[in-house]
């Protein structure tokens, strides 16, 4: 594995840096982040495995996890994330052990594939828009009736020629316009995770479900457990999804409990109450088949 342990400075650490700190001391800084977010909830150690789960609700310092790891370990990133006056400081007091995260490794989060999202949409409004303008010139050729003066009209005239020879969708392929093809939200952020997984790398995925329907999660979940199986990559997700929890192998830390406890992923909170809720309304799934 690349990442074996990783080890968070302590509360007593905290307490003495913040106390000897003249950066601390000063009251222009309102939050000492990522001070005493672990403390609390006695987590001082992480043990990792192939597939390390990071779950809790808002707060519990899961995507902040991901974020020391990246930083201590020097994993690519993209999107900016919350780092506080403070964070460098913290995270150069973490420790980590394993051989360290080869070429490659990155920290995926929510605002990466948020961002691919929003390029493609730019990107098909741009074609559409280049599409409408040469419907407009196929429309408009079609009704010319342009005569050929010169040699240097003869261009003018061949497309002219070719509007009203065939049909508007040809005119527009012939023009270099290729369709750029419309996926769903949930299709294409599937596809960001095919596209940046490549083998023999870490990943911190930071609640890597977010805009994916149930068929494209469980899509996601066999992708990854193969990326674990067949081609070594090591992987620390932040997640709330029961299919992703649900990982084979998978070591969940909870989050929300006090102290922060490895369980399996059936006795977490919310995953006691999905099954609960199902198990009241089985009837109801049985009587419609």
């Amino acid at each position: 594995m690349f990442l074996d342990t990783f080890r968070l400075p302590g509360e007593h650490w905290e307490s003495d840096f913040l106390a000897g700190s003249p950066k601390a001391r000063r009251t222009c800084y309102r939050s000492y982040y990522p001070f005493g977010v672990f403390p609390p909830r006695q987590l001082e150690q992480i043990e990792c495995a192939p597939v390390t789960i990071f779950y809790g609700g808002n707060g519990s310092g899961k995507s902040t996890l991901l974020s020391l790891i990246a930083q201590v370990l020097g994993v690519e990133r993209g999107a900016p994330f919350n780092h506080s006056a403070f964070f460098d400081d913290f995270a150069a007091a973490c420790r980590a052990t394993g051989e360290g995260a080869p070429a490659g490794s990155r920290l995926i989060a929510s605002d990466d594939v948020f961002d691919f999202l929003l390029d493609l949409r730019c990107i098909n409004d741009g074609v559409e828009r280049r599409r409408e303008e040469l419907l407009e010139e196929y429309a408009q050729r079609r009704r010319s009736a342009y005569q050929l003066q010169s040699l240097e009209d003869l261009e003018e005239l061949r497309k002219n020629n070719a509007a009203k020879s065939g049909t508007g969708s040809r005119f527009v392929r012939q023009a270099g316009m290729v369709d750029t093809p419309e996926r769903s939200n949930g299709e294409s952020a599937f596809l960001y995770f095919t596209e940046h997984i490549r083998e023999n790398a870490l990943y911190l995925l930071d609640e890597p479900e977010n805009s994916m329907a149930v068929g494209y999660q469980l899509q996601l979940r066999q992708f990854l457990e193969d990326s674990v199986r067949f081609y070594r990559c090591q992987l620390l997700i932040a997640t709330h999804s029961p299919f992703l929890l649900s990982l084979p192998g998978a070591r969940v830390y909870d989050l929300d409990s006090r102290p922060v406890a490895v369980r399996a992923w059936t006795e977490l909170e919310n995953m006691r109450a999905y099954y609960t809720f199902f198990e009241a309304h089985s009837a109801q799934f049985e009587s419609t088949g």
